[in-house]
């Protein structure tokens, strides 16, 4: 296989992921003679900080995906392929990827991050990550699967372990699905299972720490933990998980929780990168970058977003934030920076703008800091919804979300709650093979079946 695309006389930046610093990196490079080539293993741009409400079956997954070849239209010299970076040459400015090498004049690694389990092998097994909007469904069907079996099943225990439902991290993602999933038991299913009890579903968030969203302030992090056991939420705080074995969460003090839908949020490692060294990766396995995002010791190779950790910024000594508006930022200066090498100038070292961070857990329930100010409440849950829905791509997907969020505040009875098991794609070969020698079985008994005079 191979990528097809032609190098012409122009210089060609290969832009390894299209989230949110790679998308901004690729549009603010429109209009530059620069060859861009944009790799994804996906063929759609992904909102994660919506993803929990797909997995909560709150949202539809189109409503937060955008196809990159939608974005891109009537772009000149840019091409856009879906496949998997599996090993960089810098010596001769090359990369490889699942579909074919690919050389570059300037290459970009922005391809994010991936669940971290620490180093546990049996967890990441049985656990189930909430990073991409394809695990993100699956939830969804473990979720709704597990309360339809736990009306049918033989023994109590069993139908205690396919309700109770344990979520490992306590940052932003894990009290969001933590608020939705109470939401979800308080509203829905006293109305679609009326003969199962609300009350044997119970929701556990547990964290390491000793507070929730250790990265906001101890006033934010009260406010949130205060909404969560209001919402009937068992908070677990300064406790750690050790395993996950026979349906049971396995907790450090000796503890076990049973459960058959274990959530694991707990934390996140940039993705790997073949042939890179160790000596080019920092904390949570992050690529070092200068103040340029440079990959240290490598020429003509930059990262942005989470995949990366820039030194040098007094401000950020331990680097900043895995924050989407740091990923955007960073694009954009990079782009800006391009833009600077084709008129010779010099490069302007990227500083970040922190224009606040925020978490919401339910209806009118949410926390929120810019600078000096601090919200909580419904203020800060109203400014969630404004700052999301201008950050979502495409017009249709801000309006169905916008009316999906109206109508779930008035009637929450959304009708998304359905299972969807896709088929893999060796079964779908595998039936086409067997309808296709059934085909031709009956075609070789029309042509063996004598013809009547």
């Amino acid at each position: 296989m191979s990528l097809n695309i032609k190098k012409d006389n122009t210089k060609r930046i290969v832009i390894v992921g299209g989230g949110f610093g790679g998308l901004q990196l690729a549009n603010g490079l429109k209009g530059t003679p620069y060859q861009v080539i944009l790799i994804d293993k996906n063929n759609y741009h992904q909102f994660p900080p919506l993803i929990y409400q797909v997995a909560s079956a709150g949202m539809e997954a189109s409503s937060i995906s955008f196809p990159f070849r939608r974005n891109f239209q009537h772009r000149k010299n840019f091409y856009f392929r879906m496949a998997e970076l599996r090993a960089i040459f810098p010596e001769k400015k090359l990369i490889q990827t699942s579909i074919g090498k690919v050389e570059y004049d300037y290459l970009v690694l922005a391809a994010g991050t991936t669940t971290n389990f620490f180093g546990n092998r049996n967890v990441e097994r049985k656990a189930m990550p909430m990073k991409t909007v394809d695990e993100a469904m699956g939830l969804q069907n473990a979720i709704l699967a597990n309360i339809e079996r736990a009306i049918t099943c033989s023994t109590q225990q069993e139908q205690q372990e396919l309700l109770n439902v344990v979520i490992v991290g306590g940052g932003a993602t894990g009290v969001e699905i933590a608020g939705v999933l109470s939401e979800m038991k308080r509203t829905i299913l006293p109305h679609d299972y009326p003969d199962l009890d609300p009350s044997l579903m119970n929701i556990y968030l547990i964290e390491a720490g000793n507070r929730l969203l250790a990265a906001m302030s101890p006033e934010s992090s009260a406010a949130v933990e205060k909404y969560l056991r209001e919402m009937g939420v068992n908070i677990l705080l300064n406790k750690r998980v050790e395993d996950y074995e026979g349906h049971k969460v396995l907790l450090a003090d000796g503890s076990s929780i049973s459960t058959r839908t274990f959530i694991w949020v707990s934390g996140v490692a940039a993705q790997a990168v073949g042939h890179l060294g160790t000596e080019h990766l920092g904390r949570g396995r992050r690529i070092r970058v200068d103040t340029f995002n440079r990959v240290q010791g490598m020429e003509d190779v930059f990262s942005i977003g989470d995949q990366c950790i820039v030194e040098g910024d007094e401000a950020y000594p331990g680097g900043h934030p895995q924050l989407a508006q740091v990923a955007i930022q960073q694009g954009n200066n990079l782009a800006k920076n391009f833009r600077r090498l084709l008129k010779g100038k010099d490069l302007k070292p990227f500083r970040y703008k922190n224009l606040g961070t925020m978490a919401t857990v339910g209806r009118n329930k949410a926390v929120a800091e810019f600078a000096h100010i601090r919200l909580k409440g419904f203020w800060a849950w109203l400014m969630w919804l404004v700052v999301h829905l201008r950050s979502i791509l495409g017009v249709r997907n801000k309006a169905v979300v916008l009316l999906n969020w109206m109508w779930n505040y008035v009637n929450y009875n959304q009708s998304l709650r359905m299972i969807f098991y896709p088929q893999k794609a060796t079964e779908i070969k595998e039936r086409e093979e067997r309808e296709a020698r059934m085909h031709w079985g009956e075609d070789l008994m029309k042509d063996e079946t004598p013809k009547q005079e």
